[in-house]
């Protein structure tokens, strides 16, 4: 695939993950005005954002997780924008990034399994930031796949994986595990 390919993927998971989260802190300031409005993305009792969005889980560093993830993939969609129209990245931004993009993939990981298991709701926009840092660490993977720190085997092997496809399939057992585990919640 090509790099220009995996760049405008990556730069597609940043627009979606920059809009749900611009939405979501709309939605937080609008709580934040009046703490029994009804939130546009409410859909029902397992989607609520107003359950999610009232969690402490939602404000881990003291402000809403939503503005992190604005600047976050505010940063994504720039950085692969530069890639995607032609500039050359140098290797330390491009693993950087990557780095910061798996953060983000672990503590979106983490709040997904307090929605599900300690909230007992669902932000629909925060599934959308979640579909986002998919698209944005497959893409950092294939991308910086030759450049990993992890030993000439490891990079080999995954450079392998990668050339067989097995790290899409990866990324889709990883989306279907976390659907597959709410359904089972919300059953």
């Amino acid at each position: 695939m090509k790099q220009r390919t995996v760049y405008g993927v990556i730069t597609a998971g940043g627009v979606i993950g920059m809009a749900a989260a611009f939405i979501q802190t709309t939605e937080k300031i609008t709580l934040l005005k009046n703490k029994d409005a009804i939130l546009t993305c409410n859909l029902n009792s397992i989607f609520s954002c107003t359950n999610v969005l009232n969690a402490w889980q939602s404000s881990v560093f003291g402000f809403p997780n939503s503005l992190m993830c604005m600047a976050l993939f505010t940063i994504f969609f720039s950085i692969a924008l530069a890639g995607a129209t032609g500039g050359k990245l140098p290797r330390g931004l491009r693993l950087g990034i990557q780095a910061l993009a798996l953060f983000t993939l672990g503590f979106a990981l983490w709040f997904l399994t307090q929605s599900i298991y300690v909230i007992n709701a669902l932000c629909i926009l925060c599934i959308f930031c979640f579909v986002g840092l998919l698209l944005v660490n497959w893409g950092w993977l294939r991308l910086n796949a030759q450049d990993l720190p992890i030993g000439e085997r490891g990079r080999a092997y995954v450079v392998r994986c990668i050339k067989s496809g097995a790290d899409i399939f990866f990324w889709i057992v990883l989306a279907l595990t976390l659907a597959f585990a709410m359904t089972l919640h919300f059953n």
